[in-house]
This record gives structure tokens, C-alpha cells and sequence, in this order.
């Protein structure tokens, strides 16, 4: 599969998709196939900070239950409605389903974060 260069990815399998000071959060399609069948996603209250690499919550499979790391330091603004009936979608759409919205303290500071170039050689 090819990965969206408009994402940045991190080596824990997430991916963040910026947007001015905000940001989209989702996990790869790499991620999705080590998982299985996805049953449950747990995510964090609107309002919560997240710092980089902190948990902001974990996902269910069939298979194990995983935790999400954030790929950058925010606030969650926004928390995808859709998964909380459909965690599914994360398994057929997984770099367009997102988890969170972050409105992040430094939208610069990618310099952790990987491009699809860089991920698909991680994954190699």
C-alpha cells in the first residue's frame, strides 16, 4: 500500500494529518492490519492536553488491545463520533478515519515525525 504524503507518521504507527495549528490523528493501515478486526476504540474527553508520545487512549481488536500515542503536544478539540458505533471504520478506512482533533501548542515541531517515504522504508 501506499501512504498518503500528505500525512506525517510516527514509528509507533499513527499518523497526523496538519492543518494550520490543528491536526487530524489516526492510526496507519499498517497498524490496522496488526490489529485484526478493531471492536472498541477508547479516546480521551474533549479538552484533555496530550504531550508527544504520551497515551491518549487505546483500540480493541479481535486479536489485543493496543494504546495510541500522540504524535504531537495539544489539546483534543474534537473526538470522532463515528467510532464510538462504528470502531470498524478504523479496519476499512484507516488513513481517513480519524481518532482526534489536536489544536497543537507547536505546529512546527514535526521534526519526530516521519514522511511516507520514511514510513513505508520503516516498514520495509
Amino acid at each position: 500500500m501506499a501512504y498518503p504524503g500528505d500525512l506525517k507518521y510516527t514509528k509507533d504507527h499513527e499518523w497526523i494529518r496538519i492543518s494550520g495549528d490543528t491536526a487530524e490523528v489516526g492510526i496507519t493501515d499498517y497498524a490496522q492490519q496488526q490489529l485484526g478486526d478493531v471492536v472498541y476504540v477508547d479516546l480521551p474527553e474533549v479538552g484533555r492536553d496530550i504531550a508527544v508520545g504520551e497515551s491518549f487512549g487505546s483500540i480493541e481488536s479481535v486479536k489485543a488491545v493496543s494504546e495510541l500515542f500522540a504524535p504531537m503536544s495539544g489539546s483534543v478539540v474534537e473526538v470522532n463520533p463515528v467510532l464510538k458505533d462504528h470502531p470498524e471504520k478504523v479496519n476499512s478506512e484507516p488513513h481517513s478515519t480519524w481518532m482526534i482533533r489536536v489544536r497543537l501548542n507547536d505546529p512546527a515541531a514535526t521534526q519526530a515525525l516521519l514522511d511516507s517515504a520514511q514510513y513505508e522504508a520503516l516498514l520495509a
